[in-house]
């Protein structure tokens, strides 16, 4: 059997299919989803298949199940950012599997949906007559931890479309912590609308039987397997429907809708939270309805979306930067949960996937706050304002900022470090500036300090900690806390140095223009001896007492977006030079200890520069190792720079900071985060 012929244009690492929040998150890691299971992002298995019968022949189009069903060719595979578009041809036809989900930033509601549309588009080649069928299954299991669990299911009533439902039997809401990738509470849903001119039909049974039946003869078990409840293991339960077109001509279309109800989603100080949806949706039958009846709209929204940001960001950055922010967009948004406060507000809960397990890090939102800085501030808001409650607790001891706020989905307070949080375990200057530098960039882009007047003692108590602790940092971590302890950092002394800068701005803002001018003073103080200290000839030092050494400045970055020109522009200028230089074939990388590279701050890095070609020269790279790497993972943000190897990290949502480039053209920005 001859090999399939190559893909054409960019091979994403990974491919997003329905991509929720850190438990409904499911991809193919394969060049054709044929090839593989589809997987959660962590890479255990989450299958989802998927067949078409064309005049009595049937043809696999997702996943590699059944083996003896020939795979259709798969032609194509783009993934924008609220959408996946995978394109087969064979039989006598041309055929459109998409996955859209519905992530539209200005909408919470529609944003924090638990689904996706799953669709499918028929086009023959003749203008003859085809009976068409269209089959597609999901593991009951993917709403389970391990096969030895027991699983329920059932039929819930929810209008005029079919509507499958199952879920553990235990029902242990809230019980997994950090790591635990895999959700073992809530329930998963299959809704299958049916189509103009053609009819459905659906089922819960035994896989291997729902499978082979419409392989051989294109018919499922016409009655629900009633074992229930069972272990997933035993006959491995399947939730499959059945979309069938008879004497279809020219083309034909269906669509299903997958979602999870995880019932309760995120504990914020003991206190368990609801999914955001249900601020406007009694339940997920409601949700249904709504999500069924407005689906041509819904993705209507989606296209439009999608054109004009990545028309924004090919004009910003060029077409291989805006491949890779189209590649990111929904993995950022997929590392977050967004919930519902007592009092409705929205309140959004990043997992640090893959590192950690830890809810709301700190120096997770930093990196990842470009995106939404972009796209919402809200939802920055949304995921700082648990942060600095918990500061103004009393919860928290020390006079710099939290780390975290617990292992996810729980978040009763920091676990990084143990329980006693030793010091060596501690960010204090990453921490302190991260928060700083996120407070003025949501006050500049509002073009007021009022969220920040409500955090005002902690703000200020962590620009205090900068001016004492800052510009010469002691031995310490930084967010890169993977390359360990490191006195002296000069890229740490950076964000300190416009962390309090920042300070300085917000209380311009707030119209306290003696504190404004006081610590614009020590800024650019400490600014002035950050050069004599740093100063290593035609570049900066990785750490002052380390002659010799150079380090990604991508901390200076604010400097420009925040308008604080607290250094001079022949910093920036000598830093690019000196990047283009030392880069590798597959990214910048991070310092001079190694050729590790880390892709979000090389994107900050890149967007020092100032001509417009340095930039791509910078990203070209990064765009060769998302095309190349056999790193198969949600985009990594942490591999070998020289030979295009995951070091560690993947599905993070720290690569939202891909967008930044966005954030230095103001009328991008403007035009962005302020739009109705």
């Amino acid at each position: 059997m001859s090999p399939a012929p190559v893909l054409k244009g960019f091979r994403p690492p990974t491919v997003p299919l329905i991509a929720c929040d850190p438990f409904f998150s499911i991809w193919s890691f394969a060049d054709r989803v044929t090839d593989a299971k589809t997987t959660h992002w962590s890479g255990s298995n989450m299958p989802l298949c998927s067949m078409v019968r064309i005049d009595g022949k049937t043809y696999r189009i997702l996943g590699d199940d059944p083996r003896d069903v020939p795979a259709l060719e798969q032609t194509g595979v783009r993934v924008l950012p609220t959408r996946t578009l995978l394109s087969f041809r064979g039989a006598g036809l041309e055929l459109e599997l998409s996955f859209t989900t519905p992530a539209l930033p200005r909408d919470l509601d529609l944003l924090s949906w638990p689904l996706a549309y799953v669709s499918w588009d028929v086009k023959f080649g003749d203008d003859k007559p085809h009976d068409v069928s269209v089959y597609f299954d999901l593991l009951a299991d993917i709403g389970a931890a391990t096969c030895h669990q027991n699983l329920t299911w059932s039929r819930p009533k929810c209008g005029d479309f079919s509507v499958i439902r199952c879920g553990t039997q235990e029902q242990a809401v809230l019980s997994k912590r950090a790591q635990g990738d895999r959700i073992d509470w809530g329930y998963l849903y299959l809704a299958s609308p049916t189509p103009a001119n053609g009819r459905t039909f659906d089922t819960i049974a035994p896989c291997p039987s729902t499978q082979s039946g419409f392989a051989a003869n294109g018919s499922i078990p016409e009655f629900d397997d009633l074992n229930t409840p069972r272990q997933v293991a035993d006959g491995w339960p399947a939730l499959a429907t059945v979309f069938e077109f008879k004497q279809a001509r020219g083309a034909a279309s269906c669509t299903a809708v997958v979602a999870y109800d995880d019932v309760q989603c995120i504990e914020l100080f003991q206190r368990k939270l609801l999914p955001y949806w249900r601020k406007q949706h009694a339940d997920m039958g409601a949700l249904l309805r709504t999500a069924v009846s407005n689906k041509a709209d819904v993705v209507k929204r989606c296209e439009g979306f999608d054109a004009a940001l990545l028309a924004d960001l090919e004009s910003a950055g060029g077409a291989k930067y805006a491949e890779m922010c189209a590649l990111v967009y929904r993995q950022t948004l997929a590392a977050n949960k967004l919930a519902m406060d007592y009092d409705g507000s929205p309140l959004q809960f990043p997992k640090e996937n893959h590192s950690g397990g830890f809810i709301s890090t700190v120096d997770v939102h930093y990196p990842a706050s470009p995106f939404f800085l972009l796209l919402n501030p809200e939802l920055l808001k949304a995921q700082l304002t648990p942060v600095f409650d918990y500061s103004n607790s009393g919860r928290w001891p020390y006079p710099f900022a939290p780390h975290d706020l617990g292992d996810y989905p729980i978040a009763n307070g920091q676990t990084y470090g143990g329980a006693d949080l030793p010091m060596k375990y501690q960010m204090p200057v990453e921490e302190c500036g991260n928060m700083l530098l996120m407070a003025a960039a949501i006050a500049k882009i509002d073009g007021n300090a009022e969220y920040a007047l409500k955090y005002w003692k902690v703000l200020k108590q962590w620009a205090d900690y900068l001016k004492e602790k800052g510009l010469d940092p002691e031995n310490q971590l930084c967010t890169d806390d993977f390359m360990g302890h490191l006195a002296h950092n000069a890229n740490l002394s950076i964000k300190a140095i416009l962390g309090i800068g920042a300070f300085s701005l917000l209380c311009h803002m707030a119209g306290k223009e003696g504190e404004a001018a006081e610590y614009r003073q020590s800024a650019q103080s400490m600014a002035r001896e950050w050069l004599t200290l740093a100063d290593d000839g035609s570049h900066y030092r990785l750490a002052f007492d380390k002659p010799g050494s150079w380090s990604q400045k991508y901390n200076l970055v604010w400097d420009k977006l925040l308008g604080l020109n607290l250094f001079p522009a022949d910093v920036a200028r000598k830093e690019v030079v000196h990047y283009l230089k030392v880069q590798q074939p597959f990214g910048l990388p991070l310092d001079s200890r190694g050729t590790l590279c880390k892709n979000d701050w090389a994107v900050w890095s890149a967007t020092l520069a100032e001509k417009r070609s340095d930039f791509e020269a910078i990203i070209e790279p990064l765009h060769r190792f998302c095309h190349e790497t056999q790193s198969r993972v949600p985009l990594t943000d942490c591999y070998w720079s020289d030979r295009a190897e995951i070091r560690a990290f993947q599905a993070r949502s720290v690569v939202g900071g891909f967008f930044i480039k966005l954030l230095a053209d103001e009328k991008l920005w403007t035009k962005w985060a302020r739009q109705e």
